[in-house]
């Protein structure tokens, strides 16, 4: 059975780890203390076991079979039901990985199930039975740790973020390639987090309003406020996170833009140079074409050319060469060709 740690306190104190869900039950009834029983991935036959036991609400217990749930917390009867989304940094993948816990809190039990690696509730377990004065002030200690458990481990997860963003906005002014791939990936985390991390602004806020209802000790108010501001910085710089990645993204496709418009531009320079070649080209070769279709004629050698007997004919084919070839040296150069 997929239990992790099962064991009942009195005034704080661990005094009894029982081997079955049946004996937790009566020790608990004998000694009137808390039960914290933690789980890890149960199957459907495991955790019904416990909700028997416990009289956990069949939704409630449906939500923590599936899995995948969003953050939020419910009330069903004398029990709450909470879902968080806890988060770690992983360096050597550079992304954010989900995990899931689900907690049963009543007046005398909490009931935590894990349904990833993180995170450490065994840790959370030990920090507080090092603490029996904050434990002995009953299952809503327990709750407070493990709420504080996964806020702090937000902090790691908004520092690789930071440096992701750091990473990108070098590589966007750096002229990397693929870089708006990689803002659209990071943007897509970022937005997984905020639904890990938002929600709990409103579930502690909601804790919040019952603390006088429910005689939550001084002490746990306090330090549920603290759980209550980190949450909301970590809120909030999960939306800045957001916002920045999305004025990237802009200016990302806005350097693309202006990047494919000089090419453009230059292209059309190179074409309007390479259209300024062939209009010289173009005006040299009729200008050379006028003396050499003259040439070209008298260079046929037919015998009854009245030309060939004229004194002036030579020195008149030479001036008719050079008036075609200047006129059209002029009007070329009128055009702007030359």
């Amino acid at each position: 059975m997929p239990i992790i740690d099962n064991a009942v306190y009195v005034d704080g104190v661990r005094t009894a780890n029982p081997p079955s869900l049946e004996e937790t039950f009566e020790t608990l009834r004998d000694r009137k203390g808390i039960a914290w029983i933690g789980m890890y991935r149960p199957n459907r036959d495991e955790l019904q076991a416990v909700a028997d036991e416990f009289g956990l609400h069949p939704l409630a217990v449906e939500d923590a079979l599936k899995g995948h749930q969003r953050a939020k917390l419910e009330k069903y009867g004398d029990v709450l039901f909470l879902v968080l989304r806890p988060a770690r940094y992983l360096d050597a993948a550079e992304r954010v990985e989900f995990g899931e816990v689900h907690v049963f809190m009543g007046h005398d039990f909490a009931i935590t199930v894990r349904h990833a690696e993180a995170p450490d509730l065994g840790r959370v377990r030990k920090r507080l039975e090092q603490n029996p004065e904050l434990l002995a002030l009953g299952t809503e200690a327990i709750l407070y740790a493990v709420l504080d458990e996964v806020v702090d481990g937000y902090a790691p997860v908004i520092a690789g973020l930071q440096n992701d963003i750091d990473e990108i906005e070098d590589q966007l002014f750096g002229g990397a390639a693929e870089v708006s791939k990689r803002i659209y990936e990071l943007e897509r985390e970022v937005m997984a987090f905020q639904r890990a991390a938002a929600p709990l602004v409103d579930i502690v806020q909601s804790l919040e309003r019952g603390f006088e209802k429910y005689n939550v000790h001084v002490e746990l108010q306090r330090s549920l406020r603290d759980v209550l501001d980190h949450a909301i910085r970590t809120a909030d710089r999960a939306e800045g996170f957001r916002t920045l990645l999305q004025n990237l993204l802009v200016t990302s496709a806005t350097l693309v833009t202006e990047k494919q418009n000089d090419e453009m531009r230059r292209l059309s320079e190179t074409s309007l140079s390479q259209g300024e070649q062939v209009k010289r080209i173009s005006s040299w070769a009729a200008i050379l074409f006028a003396p050499s279709l003259i040439t070209g004629i008298y260079g046929m050698n037919f015998r009854f050319m009245p030309e060939l007997d004229w004194p002036l004919g030579y020195p008149l084919a030479l001036l008719l060469m050079a008036l075609l070839s200047g006129g059209l040296y002029r009007a070329f150069k009128k055009r702007g060709w030359l």
